[in-house]
């Protein structure tokens, strides 16, 4: 199968010159306390994906069991740093609503944040290694992996942008199109001059707006012009904007350059491709020769959103997904993780985890959609995820300990190529868990945010997991909470949720 090489660009809005206090969260309107009209109902779409509910629909997810060390004493699965599923939890519980089980994609919940990870002294990635109690079985041991991406700035090099914009009749109003618009327009005045902007839309038909337009000051006039006139209306054939925005960038293919598509859409495909598994074929297939296009997915509005669509686009093409709620997302993408969104600097990352007869046995939390063979990890062909720069990703595992365990519990090992320079070279790092691995308060916040994953999805692991628990031990993180404006407002979040679900959670 050829290799769509992508990363993730969660495109969208970024504030030139935003300080981080410009991109903190405010305060949010959370509404009445009600369910949204059909949340609690879940149609079957027929192909294993679309599980819809309150207007969205998502992949099935079937979770990670608990393995016997003496049965696989290893597990692999892919890299990447999506968020899309924490701004959808968020967009549910604001507007008052039990959150949908499958929209929980708990990794996702645990990467929106930013940790103080060990970042790599040499290489793109670093690894470390934490180990705690687990709050919801104190039968059992967290073991947390965190990973560390080396910064690479944007202006290091040119890019090649294909705006790849959903200009459908579903995209019409402030939370979609309008919000995307605005969103262009600030990144385009973010770029700069040797980078070069192209704008293909879809909807009924394919258009190339905009063909190979410069970042210049005067060249931004007619970007910014060109992203202002665009209007929504008609069917929605996304498989033939992705062909032309792909046949785009290869056209404008800037050679040690930043080359990427970026789709903005609701994922409402209703013409050509509407199905996952046939657009999964298409993306696969799609490639530019030798040369490497990034492809990022951003997915904006309510109602009839296709997260399954979005997700397959990112998973299959190696990219990454974030979804857009409102300007504040769209300011914390662009504004205090500009770096993260649009370079990419570890390309095909794959964990590996080989776990000693010191555990009896363990789960990963998450990943539930990407995990791969011991084959395709040992492949270095294998098509897996992208991380940007200077990015945080945290793998987390339940694990029950033998007896009296000392020692070495666990190696982690991290493989990707690194293409900070203009050649990939294929490495691996690797770090050990031992009985005697510290704890610290990035893990203890992680297991807040993974349990409340776990009440919300409603998992048959939670065990004595709930939100009262998870709010407990948050004040007792008050000051490292504090620290932040985004775990701040999860405290928010979670005092919600508990308004919503009731004492039984």
């Amino acid at each position: 199968m050829k290799k769509l090489s992508a990363a993730i660009a969660l495109i969208t809005a970024a504030l030139a010159a935003a300080s981080f206090a410009a991109c903190s969260a405010p305060d949010r309107n959370f509404g009445d306390s009600g369910h949204w009209s059909g949340m609690e109902v879940a149609p079957d779409a027929g192909d294993g994906f679309g599980e819809e509910s309150g207007g969205f629909v998502h992949e099935s997810i079937v979770e990670n069991g608990f393995t016997e060390v003496a049965e696989e004493s290893s597990s692999y699965f892919s890299l990447d740093r999506n968020t899309a599923s924490y701004s959808q939890m968020r967009y549910q519980i604001e507007n008052g609503s039990k959150v949908y089980a499958d929209s929980v994609r708990i990794e996702e919940l645990i990467n929106y944040f930013d940790y103080d990870f060990a970042a790599p002294e040499n290489g793109a990635v670093a690894v470390s290694t934490y180990l705690a109690d687990c709050p919801w079985n104190p039968a059992h041991k967290l073991m947390m992996a965190g990973i560390k991406t080396a910064e690479r700035k944007i202006e290091s090099v040119n890019g090649n942008y294909v705006f790849l914009v959903d200009v459908s009749g579903s995209m019409s109003g402030d939370d979609r199109l309008e919000l995307a618009k605005k969103g262009l327009i600030m990144l385009a005045d973010n770029l700069g001059d040797g980078d070069v902007i192209s704008i293909v839309t879809y909807a009924s038909g394919v258009a190339t707006v905009l063909d190979g337009g410069e970042c210049s000051e005067s060249g931004k006039t007619a970007v910014k012009s060109a992203i202002d006139k665009l209007k929504a209306g008609g069917s929605t054939n996304g498989g033939d904007g992705l062909k032309r925005a792909y046949a785009v960038a290869e056209k404008h293919y800037i050679t040690g350059g930043n080359n990427r598509v970026i789709i903005i859409s609701d994922g409402d495909f209703n013409v050509g491709i509407s199905d996952t598994n046939t657009l999964q074929e298409m993306i696969s297939e799609r490639t530019v020769a030798e040369k490497s296009v990034y492809l990022s997915v951003l997915g904006v509005g309510m109602g009839n959103m296709r997260d399954d669509m979005l997700e397959t686009l990112a998973r299959s093409g190696n990219g990454n997904y974030a979804y857009l709620d409102n300007i504040t997302e769209a300011e914390k993408v662009l504004c205090t993780e500009l770096n993260g969104t649009l370079m990419t600097v570890a390309k095909d990352a794959k964990a590996g985890v080989t776990f000693e007869d010191n555990v009896i046995k363990y789960r990963l939390i998450g990943y539930d959609t990407k995990l791969i063979s011991k084959d395709e990890f040992e492949d270095d062909t294998t098509d897996t995820g992208e991380i940007g720069s200077n990015l945080c990703v945290a793998a987390l595992y339940e694990i029950e300990l033998a007896e009296n365990a000392q020692g070495k519990l666990a190696t982690v090992e991290v493989k990707y190529k690194d293409v900070t320079g203009e050649t990939e070279t294929s490495e691996s790092v690797t770090a050990e868990a031992l009985t005697s691995t510290p704890s610290s308060d990035d893990l203890s916040f992680v297991a807040c945010v993974a349990e409340f994953g776990l009440v919300l999805r409603q998992s048959a692991y939670a065990e004595n997991a709930s939100l009262d628990s998870v709010s407990e031990r948050l004040q007792g993180l008050a000051e490292y909470v504090a620290s932040d404006a985004y775990r701040a407002e999860f405290v928010k979040i979670v005092g919600k949720a508990s308004e919503i679900y009731g004492a039984d959670k």
